[in-house]
């Protein structure tokens, strides 16, 4: 199984679509899913199934309200086509403007800095010259409460409140939120996230400890880095200074991460022959990648509330 992310008529996250087949082994959070968004399987699922996915919430999607598209987004849609399918977030970028690339790098850079355990000094100074970063961090820890029951007011507060670690998280997010110059954006965030969260997910289910969790969580953010810039991956991750182990499951799908990576992106290209080879070999039942898979798809659906609307 797994759940394709569609994107309803103006190109953002709007539902989900089951992918599989008969002997596809449903986990208990779907109805969680179905109770957040719309989610749908294709009318020609087998009667069983079918009935099964009902009972947690899902619909039958009608072929003709649903247009695959793996070209640049393009909003002329024939109308009775509510939602869309498709690679087409993956695309080279459009050209930036000046302010939002601008934005973007400086999104990079703070990332630079945490990964190299950079001074606090050092990343407040960066923070000051981007408003919409920096806005959006004191709100995210403000919303967090974080049991200080008292308003952050400064970014070495909220760096400090945050920790490094989830610092560092929401700086990866934050690379890919919402630009208003690039359609793709939203989709990407909600995309990115997904696969993220399930290698953190598929890291822990085989046993790894809280350090390769963390990593593997990054591998899978900046496996999308090259996309959302345009520029080859090697070129982006250079000036990271990220260990060896991440770099070979970026750039080589090698390594206990590369594996893990390689099973998610063949998830993804609906290849379930690749799939089951890799679960295979990682000693994970179908029925608990199915289950990290709804999982990823909720801790999504709360983070990218936030991060996937301002400009």
């Amino acid at each position: 199984m797994f759940l394709k992310l569609l994107a309803d008529r103006q190109g953002r996250p709007g539902g989900l679509l089951f992918c599989g087949d008969g002997a596809s082994a449903l986990p208990p959070d779907l109805a969680g899913l179905a109770a957040k968004l719309p989610c749908f399987y294709r009318e020609a699922l087998p009667a069983a199934l079918a009935a099964q996915l009902g009972a947690a919430g899902f619909q039958a999607l009608p072929g003709a309200a649903l247009q695959r598209n793996d070209r640049e987004f393009d909003l002329a849609l024939e109308p009775n086509v509510d939602w869309i399918e498709g690679d087409w977030p993956l695309q080279a970028p459009p050209r930036a403007s000046g302010a939002q690339a601008a934005s973007r790098a400086m999104a990079l850079q703070l990332v630079q800095l945490v990964s190299n355990d950079a001074d606090t000094h050092a990343i407040e100074e960066l923070l000051r010259r981007d408003p919409t970063l920096s806005y959006h961090l004191l709100k995210l820890v403000n919303s967090l409460g974080m049991g200080t029951g008292r308003k952050v007011t400064s970014f070495s507060q909220a760096i400090l409140i945050l920790g490094r670690q989830q610092l560092r998280r929401w700086l990866n997010l934050m690379l890919f939120a919402a630009r208003s110059d690039d359609a793709r954006s939203p989709m990407l965030l909600a995309r990115v996230s997904v696969r993220a969260r399930t290698m953190e997910l598929l890291a822990r289910e085989t046993g790894q400890g809280k350090q390769v969790q963390e990593q593997a969580f990054m591998v899978g953010m900046f496996s999308l880095l090259g996309v959302l810039f345009g520029v080859p991956l090697g070129e982006l991750l250079a000036p990271l200074n990220l260990g060896d182990a991440a770099q070979q499951a970026l750039l080589s799908k090698s390594g206990a991460l590369g594996e893990l990576l390689a099973v998610l992106e063949a998830a993804e290209h609906s290849d379930m022959v690749a799939v089951a080879r890799g679960l295979e070999a990682l000693q994970l039942p179908v029925l608990d990648f199915n289950r990290l898979v709804a999982e990823a798809n909720l801790w999504m659906l709360d983070v990218t509330g936030d991060a996937g609307h301002h400009g």
